[in-house]
């Protein structure tokens, strides 16, 4: 993500001109303002609290709507913030209400991404700093496309999304090589060994690559996300395209592109071989404003049954929110809700809390809720 760029009706599709089966309107409703450049909100599972990441090194609560004062882990002293580093990720273990176990994703101060578990204390509103237990450590050639998000899937597996390492145009050629982690997704089994275990179905668990690579072909993917089986993929172009890609946990191997390809179209003036290639589900051009794509969540919340089912992301550089249905291997009809959701600052992610509700948080420091409209 490029960070730091510093009508009650439906509106109509991106050239489709179609509307939702059922016509809604939303607004976005201010939860707080005193967050300190939120790049990310997540709930553990079955748990009423919000936790937010701040790109400077915290990890906030919201507790009952409002922001308690005391942080959850706070790796500020560790963290080089700034750019696109920073503290850039956080997932909670499936089984978090047993075992206390969660993962942040951070670049150090000389610029290396770190994934790092760490478990809760005694106290349920503050991580133990002593638990911390390294997974990788994984250098960085530039400052920039770090990734940065990580999640569980529907196999219980942790994914880690690896940029490309950086500059503009993957000068190393590393997204493409499968002896880097960078330009990939990673998948580890947090549970089979200690810091993990490779899982059997990952492309190069008997050799002939990293193990711990899941799919290859990657930017700079910021805030991918799970429905189900259902892996969407939003990646950052170069200076063409942003695309969404959506894959299965079943994927492994899979191939997007990068750099051979930049959205739907040939990158550079390489040979454009795409035999083996997974092309994007949507892609939308630069032509048509924006420039950096904000990954987000399919709706699953009960509030707003009309959206159920709409994958919602968003655009950093213009703060267009944009929606659409995936079924049946295609992405449906794509709907504007920029004149309801958009124009609330720099939009970093979506969040969902553990009922399903979507939130937006921009680097101005404000998270949002997405709700009905009065």
């Amino acid at each position: 993500m490029r960070l730091f760029l510093t009508s009650l009706a439906l509106g109509l599709t991106l050239g489709f001109g179609s509307a939702l089966a059922q016509p809604v309107a939303l607004t976005t409703r201010l939860v707080t303002d005193a967050l300190d450049q939120p790049l990310f909100a997540v709930a553990p599972p079955a748990d009423p609290r919000l936790f937010v990441v701040e790109q400077t090194g915290r990890i906030r609560i919201i507790v009952d709507g409002k922001l308690a004062e005391a942080p959850f882990l706070d790796l500020s002293a560790s963290v080089s913030s700034g750019g696109e580093q920073g503290l850039l990720g956080l997932a909670f273990h499936p089984d978090y209400a047993n075992n206390g176990r969660f993962f942040v994703n951070y670049t150090d101060k000389d610029g290396a991404t770190h994934i790092v578990g760490y478990k809760v204390s005694a106290d349920p509103a503050v991580a133990d700093p002593a638990s911390a237990g390294e997974l990788l450590r994984i250098d960085q050639p530039f400052a920039n496309h770090n990734g940065g998000w990580l999640g569980f899937g529907p196999d219980g597996l942790l994914y880690i999304g690896m940029g490309d390492g950086g500059s503009g145009g993957d000068p190393g050629n590393r997204a493409q090589n499968p002896d880097e982690l960078l330009g990939k997704i990673l998948r580890l089994d947090v549970d089979g060994a200690t810091p993990y275990a490779i899982p059997e179905a990952n492309p190069f668990a008997e050799g002939g690559g990293r193990p711990e690579i899941f799919a290859l072909g990657v930017r700079n993917p910021w805030r991918p996300s799970f429905d189900g089986d259902d892996f969407y993929i939003a990646d950052v172009g170069q200076s063409a395209y942003e695309e969404i890609t959506v894959i299965t946990a079943e994927s492994a191997g899979a191939n997007l592109g990068w750099n051979i390809m930049e959205g739907p179209a040939c990158y550079g003036a390489q040979s454009c071989e795409q035999t083996g290639l997974v092309p994007p589900s949507y892609s939308y051009s630069h032509d048509t404003g924006g420039c950096s794509i904000t990954g987000g969540y399919v709706y699953r919340g009960k509030a707003i049954p009309e959206i159920a089912g709409q994958y919602f992301f968003a655009d950093f550089c213009d703060s267009r929110v944009n929606s659409f249905a995936y079924a049946d291997g295609e992405a449906g009809d794509v709907f504007d809700w920029t004149a309801q959701l958009g124009g609330i600052g720099g939009i970093t992610s979506f969040g969902v809390d553990s009922a399903g509700e979507l939130y937006l948080t921009t680097i101005e420091g404000k998270l949002f809720e997405v709700v009905r409209a009065e």
